[in-house]
């Protein structure tokens, strides 16, 4: 883990320790946390590194870097029995409670917490409670450091090189660990491969932090990270970035958003490749910034009237101006996709942290009743192939698809083998080239099938109309009882004709025990922890299996239902303070949850904290309802 004030270098020093440990053939999963302040406050990275694949974070660091004393306070507690703390020797005699940017709830709680432990009130305590439970403490003199690189650049004003801090705690962290520097060069090299001085600077600083960690620190930490050599090729991708690159990939080509925290990284990815390269040449992409987000799903429906496959991409406060014109696509029966990146809510909330609050929203959000499908990933692959899968639905249904994610996916980093594009095919639907001279064409045509043909805007012969009201078959305002009843029905027929012909594979997913006599439910980020609890507990020979909801709606319940009935526990593991999803399934099924297990603090689920909520369970030991609390 890497901590420090926001604005310090945190995530890129984090990039450069993911891209350095890739390089060796390590799988990698990380999670970035930050306040939404801009800068200033206090923000980390916590990156779990393995020879094998890691699915979530877990509740303990093994070697935490602290850019600043708020960071060892912080984070102290979560430093691991032999583990180890790096920490600038500038901080150590500080007074923990003197630390202007800890708000006061944190401070009371800081102070029962070292009354408990019997602990001392400055920085030096906290390293000799490290120490006390096995641990290593370094103290690095990173001003000495820093004005030895100024020195050798010729630099005399020191604040030229302060940005180099993330890159000195970088090469004292792999210096320790005894990793291979020149994978660690390479990193820093393709980091800063737009600007050559800095790269140069940071080399300096990475080798004089090697240098020094090497006399300084002989033993190290006492474990290493080994090199692999893994036979295929991997990437180390963001959730952001693998929902955009499944937008280009599924042949988006108009997006429009508005800017907000965390679905803005999305779109300024985009925008960073609207040129790409395809088979055979090259693609490109309109990114438009609206100046709202009415104004964003305006656009994108027009887009998508027009012939493009167009999308546009926002968070919950979004969202909610959004839902007018969620409602005349969904009347107009319009094929244009909703990336809905949840954050703690209600209204401005929590608005750089996560949540899972908003599924019942997007599913009924709108006046009156219309068809749409509510798509949720549970991991990065599932966010980059539901990204392009959301366009096949939308076209081939006509209807509005809200792909929803959230803020701890969006914010992610993991290494995967890359990803497939084969067996994906853009399917479009019920299109007409032309209308014939002669022929009359109606857009909303009812007939045995809920899916009219549709024609883009300008197609020769293809008059139609389309309008916020009520409509006939050519998309004329009406107010006439059967053509209301009929325009109603045929919509809404629509989720039979999606809950018949999608297949199972692609609305949930079984993992574990088909005959299990506990099964956990769940749906989004909360997977990763999940599947690493289920693993580490069906070892020790509990009887689980994991119900994934990848489709909330239309909810596949007569198939869960058929998977839950009879269980001796249901468990509900969701992100959220009602449990959301078990609601929804109970509605649905009758089957109610036997227990929940809840969290609402704004950071995601760690597999430490699941793991323990389940062999609670299991046990026999725990209540109805749980809720977990670990985060900073």
């Amino acid at each position: 883990m890497a901590g420090g004030p926001q604005g310090s270098g945190v995530d890129t020093a984090a990039v450069i320790f993911s891209r350095a440990c890739g390089y060796g053939g390590l799988h990698i999963y990380g999670k970035r946390e930050y306040h939404s302040n801009i800068k200033g406050l206090h923000s980390y990275f916590h990156i779990r590194v393995s020879s094998r694949e890691v699915l979530a974070n877990s509740s303990s660091v093994d070697l935490l870097a602290a850019f600043d004393s708020e960071t060892v306070v912080r984070h102290f507690h979560e430093v691991s029995p032999r583990g180890g703390l790096i920490v600038d020797e500038r901080e150590t005699q500080k007074n923990i409670f003197e630390i202007p940017t800890l708000p006061k709830e944190f401070k009371d709680d800081l102070k029962i917490k070292i009354e408990k432990l019997k602990l001392g009130e400055t920085i030096s305590d906290l390293l000799k409670y490290i120490e006390g439970r096995g641990g290593k403490v370094f103290i690095v003199p990173y001003m000495g450091l820093l004005r030895g690189i100024a020195d050798k650049l010729g630099i005399d004003n020191l604040l030229r090189v302060m940005p180099t801090l993330n890159v000195l705690s970088i090469g004292i962290s792999f210096s320790i660990l005894r990793y291979d520097k020149g994978l660690v060069e390479r990193a820093v090299r393709t980091t800063f491969s737009d600007r050559p001085r800095i790269a140069e600077m940071n080399l300096l600083a990475l080798r004089e932090a090697f240098d020094y960690a090497e006399k300084a620190f002989p033993e190290g930490l006492g474990t290493s990270l080994r090199v692999l050599r893994p036979s295929e090729e991997r990437i180390l991708i963001q959730g952001h970035q693998a929902i955009a690159l499944g937008k280009i990939f599924g042949g988006c080509r108009v997006q429009t958003y508005y800017p907000i925290t965390p679905a803005g990284d999305e779109s300024w990815f985009l925008e960073a490749h609207e040129v790409f390269k395809i088979k055979g040449g090259e693609g490109s992409m309109l990114v438009l910034q609206a100046e709202d987000e009415l104004a964003a799903i305006n656009m994108a429906n027009g887009a998508a009237l027009a012939g493009a496959r167009a999308a546009t991409s926002t968070s919950g406060p979004g969202f909610s101006l959004m839902v007018e014109g969620l409602g005349w696509a969904g009347n107009s029966e319009v094929p244009v996709v909703i990336t809905y990146y949840q954050r703690g809510g209600p209204s401005t909330g929590l608005p750089t942290r996560h949540g899972q609050d908003d599924l019942r929203f997007s599913v009924h959000a709108g006046h009156g009743e219309f068809a749409r499908i509510v798509l949720a990933s549970g991991d990065i692959r599932e966010c980059f192939y539901d990204a392009a899968m959301a366009f096949n639905y939308a076209e081939r249904y006509q209807v509005p698809v809200i792909h929803l994610v959230d803020k701890a996916l969006a914010d992610s980093y993991k290494t995967y083998e890359i990803f497939e594009a084969e067996g994906y095919r853009i399917q479009r639907g019920k299109i007409l080239d032309e209308v014939k001279p002669g022929e009359e064409y109606k857009r909303f045509k009812i007939g045995d099938n809920a899916i009219s043909p549709r024609v883009f805007l300008g197609t020769l012969g293809g008059v139609h109309w389309y309008t916020g009201d009520e409509h006939n078959e050519f998309g004329h305002i009406t107010e006439h009882p059967r053509m209301r009843d009929s325009m109603v029905e045929k919509r809404m027929r629509k989720l039979e004709l999606i809950d018949r012909e999608i297949p199972l594979e692609e609305k949930i997913n079984f993992y574990g025990e088909r005959g299990a006599e506990n099964i956990v439910v769940s749906w989004g980020s909360p997977k990763g922890a999940i599947l690493e609890a289920l693993k580490a507990l069906n070892r020790e020979g509990h009887s689980l299996g994991f119900l994934q909801v990848r489709m909330i709606h239309p909810l596949p319940w007569k198939e869960i239902r058929e998977i839950l009935r009879d269980r001796d526990k249901v468990i509900d593991v969701e992100m959220n303070y009602s449990g959301q999803l078990g609601g929804i399934i109970r509605e649905k099924t009758g089957i109610p949850m036997s227990f929940f297990i809840l969290k609402y603090n704004g950071r995601p689920m760690t597999s430490t904290e699941v793991q323990e909520a389940l062999i609670e369970i299991l046990k026999g030991r725990a209540p109805e309802r749980r809720v977990l609390t670990y985060g900073s």
